[in-house]
């Protein structure tokens, strides 16, 4: 075996930085878990390989087959980058109002890209998944509905959060879409102390947050269970975006609105509670956004 490492080593292990001008409580902590510092630029590489090489193990895939998933961007682009690291085909099915840069990074890593309408949205997408499946068009790892999502954050984003933080994280919130980060997470943070509190954050109705979603009931991720999550933030997409500039302007964090939306909820608990030590999940980079002109203003 070679003494060298691989890509696919260095997926995970990111870096937990503290906040330092703009936590409205000095009596707290907030710390920014940096997703983007993973190879293909989110929180979702983890799953994505995860859930690759399980199905691979359990021998439901082999190299060479074809992979199917429904993806509003930072699912797809991990997906195809770990397609690529072993040896799949990558189908993704996204809506057509997602960004050009996430477009482009899916294409660079070798998937092949089917798009729905905005309005048809995610849950068409999902649909259409099932659809291609069916008809033997190649195999769907539904990362809605599939344990080895939450179980890749359990494995490695829950005990990285848990070391990094000393034992003494407080309070843990991250954006909700699959709800595999949180799940995952809340399941180890709860084992090593109960008391942790788990924030999960949704878009207020109307909200267009890249990432993060309001499910309607039928399409809920089956992987969610609310028994482990102790509380919602409803967040606007003015707040999420003014978040994101500032973490930007007043910390040298690029980041993405979904990640604008777990750091003003930071700041929003921050002015609740004192003598807290509260992490926040920053999942993806800023870069992929550019086009959308969010940052423009």
């Amino acid at each position: 075996m070679s003494p060298f490492p691989t890509i696919e080593d260095f997926i995970g292990h990111t870096p937990l930085v503290r906040l330092q001008r703009m936590n409205p409580n000095p009596s707290n902590t907030i710390l920014a878990k940096l997703e983007g510092n993973n190879p293909a630029g989110s929180v979702k590489d983890r799953p994505a390989m995860n859930m690759i090489r399980q199905a691979q193990l359990r021998g439901q895939i082999s190299p060479g087959d074809t992979l199917i998933e429904a993806t509003s961007g930072n699912t797809g682009i991990a997906l195809a980058m770990a397609a690529a690291i072993m040896g799949y085909k990558m189908t993704l099915i996204m809506p057509a109002n997602q960004s050009e840069e996430r477009r482009a990074s899916m294409r660079a890593y070798g998937a092949s890209i089917i798009s729905v309408s905005a309005q048809e949205g995610m849950e068409h997408a999902r649909d259409l998944a099932q659809r291609m499946q069916a008809q033997g068009l190649g195999i769907v790892l539904d990362q809605f509905s599939n344990p080895d999502n939450p179980q890749a954050h359990y494995l490695s984003t829950g005990p990285e959060i848990w070391q990094d933080s000393q034992g003494q994280v407080t309070h843990f919130i991250a954006s909700m879409g699959t709800t595999g980060t949180i799940m995952g997470c809340s399941r180890y943070l709860k084992e090593q102390n109960p008391a942790v509190q788990i924030i999960g954050l949704q878009p207020t109705d109307g909200a267009q947050i890249p990432g993060i979603r309001r499910w309607p009931e039928a399409y809920l991720p089956s992987i969610f269970d609310a028994q482990r999550v102790d509380s919602i933030i409803d967040m606007d997409q003015s707040s999420a975006e003014h978040a994101m500039k500032r973490l930007a302007a007043e910390e040298g964090i690029f980041a993405g609105v979904s990640s604008g939306g777990s750091i003003a909820g930071a700041l929003l608990l921050s002015e609740r509670v004192n003598n807290a030590v509260i992490v926040a999940i920053v999942c993806d980079r800023g870069d992929r956004y550019l086009s959308t002109g969010v940052y423009n203003s």
